[in-house]
């Protein structure tokens, strides 16, 4: 028999050749995509993160500006505040001016003859008043002049002395009121038909 010997070293080497190139052709073209691949997504995402970052900035720019506009608001609410505060303290002035006029004009009017007022205070709606009169019925004509006035309650004697040249200095308060029928402008109210 015979017998034939093959070497098949040469072509197993090869063959071996071939895989490994292979295999490396096929490791470095995975590496190519991966790398590839890897460089999309940090692409990606420092596109979104740059996104996001313009929207962070966008937000608080925004943000800045509605504080500075609710600071003009809150600046606005107490100048309205203070214009109202002041309305009214005008309001209450003008209420008071024909008020203060009327009381002036009821002191004037119930004066006694003989009797002298020599200090007025006010608080509110409380008069004090200070004078001098010739004699003591004076005081009292005058305390009853005070109490017929339709601007004042009864008044209180406080004091009666006796003054210099025979006179007699009293002190005396009274509240004031404005009249039944009077609006604020001092005028008598007429009802309507």
């Amino acid at each position: 028999m015979m017998t034939i010997e093959i070497n098949l070293l040469p072509w197993r080497e090869e063959e071996r050749a071939r895989r490994t190139k292979r295999f490396a052709l096929a490791m470095a073209l995975s590496a190519v995509i991966g790398l590839g691949a890897g460089y999309g997504s940090i692409l990606y995402l420092d596109q979104r993160l740059a996104d996001q970052q313009q929207r962070h900035q966008l937000i608080t720019a925004r943000m800045t500006e509605l504080d500075r506009d609710i600071r003009a608001v809150s600046q606005y609410e107490e100048q309205a505040a203070s214009l109202k505060r002041q309305i009214e303290v005008f309001e209450r002035l003008q209420v008071g001016r024909p008020q203060t006029v009327h009381v002036f004009n009821a002191l004037v009017d119930s004066l006694e003859e003989g009797v002298y007022y020599s200090k007025l205070d006010r608080q509110g709606d409380q008069l004090r008043l200070s004078g001098l009169a010739e004699d003591n019925r004076r005081v009292s004509d005058q305390l009853r002049q005070l109490e017929a006035s339709s601007v004042f309650d009864v008044p209180v004697l406080s004091q009666v002395e006796s003054a210099a040249n025979e006179l007699r200095s009293f002190n005396l308060s009274v509240n004031q009121h404005m009249p039944v029928g009077e609006n604020a402008d001092g005028i008598e109210g007429t009802e309507a038909p």
